[in-house]
């Protein structure tokens, strides 16, 4: 993680124009109301050549906004991507924060200086592919980003993102553009819901018009884009796998939970915070024991599991898949190494805080991720939060090895620090699971609270991580953000850094 503060005069106001030295006018006074994320962003953007000056970027180098956030006492987080002559640098990425007209502090990924660097198109093009520039964890050099799609054995679609090294053919980073979880389903699981739809004519259709428009369509066991679920009387579903809209339930329900809590517990306004739904797609393939949320179609895709009757729309599968979309919408995570465990832990933890948020007698909140689609067949959950270790593969503690290991297994590190916070160390029983949490040195951590918990960490990903933030960085990024919600002297922050410290990240 790193921080500076620098004397730069800048401020996001509505129709503000910033002057040549970046201060605004006297009479450039923010506006009293809020502006939207899309006013946001062009303010944004009108101030990004000021901001990049004052970095001492070089003259090649232009910042894109991606999000900004914007705190009750006035403090903005502009969220920037960065281009060197055009080119996207991966690894390039950079938060700035701003107080009545002052910026207050930068995060960059990297460090690196990008002047001098040579952009021009190598006299091979062996690789294909879109030309870039690669810093992240490495020094800059000029890189070929290729995608290739493709069908899994399993019936998943693949998205791999290859960078290649333009000058010596080296690759340097891969990773799947898919994000997805691991398992079979059973059938559906909230019981009997209410739901938001919308009428068309005679007819009835799946779109929740009070969150985005967001929709369900029906696969009905193929792939692509499906068709838009209708129904004549507004009643959808048998709760067996014998209706296709059954599943479509679940998928609705889940997303609307997804979206209730990011808007109430977050104030964010759908996942890119645009106020835009997500498509969610059911009945992917045959006998598919998966489910997969993928950012270049801004949807999320459910199978059917075994025998095609076991679906995978739990809702904190759903809220788990659709916070990858939250991720790539903010810190853009990279999906390999420690970011990549950092990455699926933000979907884990936000699926379980969606899932007691959503407060369904049938599938009560917990600290355990996939326990109602039976993903081995034993009745057993996907991973455990309060010791990830009993899946028999995931990570209970940091180590330096931790950037090796299967991102869904590296997770479990932040998944038991988040569990930590929240509840504590030792023996409980919340919601009628049991729980007992161990820590890396044998010292008890006393929790703050999943409400404390939540919030801190959801301001970590949204104002603290970019793209290269590992364990480390993380501990520097929750620290942070808890400073700004209760104070560096609160007993909040001290918790969380015993937390860290319980999973041997200090």
């Amino acid at each position: 993680m790193k921080r500076k503060t620098l004397g730069i005069t800048t401020a996001l106001v509505a129709g503000a124009a910033l002057a040549a030295t970046g201060t605004l006018g006297a009479n450039a006074a923010p506006q009293p109301r809020s502006l939207t994320q899309q006013e946001a962003l062009h303010a944004a953007a009108e101030q990004a050549g000021t901001i990049s000056s004052a970095l001492g970027l070089s003259g090649g180098e232009q910042l894109v906004p991606r999000d900004v956030v914007r705190d009750a006492d006035g403090t903005h987080h502009l969220r920037f991507d960065r281009t060197l002559n055009g080119l996207k640098v991966i690894g390039g990425d950079l938060v700035v924060a701003q107080k009545s007209g002052q910026v207050t502090g930068v995060t960059k990924a990297s460090e690196a200086a990008l002047a001098g660097l040579d952009t021009s198109a190598p006299a091979t093009t062996a690789a294909g592919g879109t030309l870039v520039v690669f810093a992240l964890d490495h020094a800059p050099v000029l890189a070929w980003e290729t995608v290739t799609h493709s069908v899994k054995e399993d019936q998943t679609p693949s998205e791999l993102h290859t960078f290649t090294d333009a000058k010596t053919g080296q690759t340097l980073l891969t990773y799947d553009g898919v994000h997805h979880a691991e398992g079979t389903g059973q059938s559906t699981y909230t019981g009997t819901v209410a739901l938001n739809t919308t009428q068309s004519g005679s007819t009835f259709q799946l779109k929740d018009p009070a969150r985005g428009n967001q929709a369900v369509n029906n696969l009905n066991n193929g792939t692509g884009t499906g068709t838009l679920f209708t129904d004549a009387d507004n009643k959808w579903g048998n709760g067996t796998y014998t209706d296709k809209a059954t599943a479509g339930v679940d998928a609705a329900f889940g997303a609307a939970k997804t979206w209730d809590y990011y808007k109430n517990v977050h104030g964010r306004s759908g996942i890119k915070n645009n106020g835009q739904g997500a498509l969610s797609k059911v009945h992917y393939g045959n006998n598919y024991s998966n489910a997969f949320w993928s950012d270049s179609c801004f949807c999320m895709t459910y199978g059917d599991g075994a025998q095609n009757r076991n679906p995978l729309t739990s809702i904190d599968v759903a809220a788990h898949e659709m916070s990858h979309g939250v991720t790539a919408s903010t810190a853009g995570l990279v999906y390999s190494g420690e970011s990549g465990g950092l990455n699926e832990a933000t979907s884990d933890i936000f699926g379980s805080t969606t899932e007691f948020y959503a407060a369904n007698t049938t599938d009560a909140g917990d600290y355990l991720i996939g326990e109602k689609i039976n993903i081995r067949g034993d009745g057993k959950p996907l991973r455990y939060m309060d010791k990830p270790s009993k899946d028999g593969k995931s990570l209970d503690y940091w180590s330096s090895t931790a950037g090796n290991v299967d991102v869904h297994y590296s997770s479990g590190i932040a998944n038991h620090f988040f569990y930590l916070l929240s509840e504590g160390s030792g023996q409980k029983t919340i919601n009628g699971v049991a729980y007992d949490s161990p820590t890396t040195d044998g010292q008890p951590v006393t929790g703050i609270g999943r409400d404390k918990a939540e919030k801190i960490w959801y301001r970590a990903l949204t104002t603290k991580f970019t793209s290269s933030t590992k364990y480390a960085a993380a501990r520097t990024g929750t620290l942070a953000a808890t400073a700004d919600l209760y104070g560096a002297s609160s007993p909040e922050y001290a918790a969380v850094n015993r937390a860290w410290a319980a999973v041997n990240v200090k």
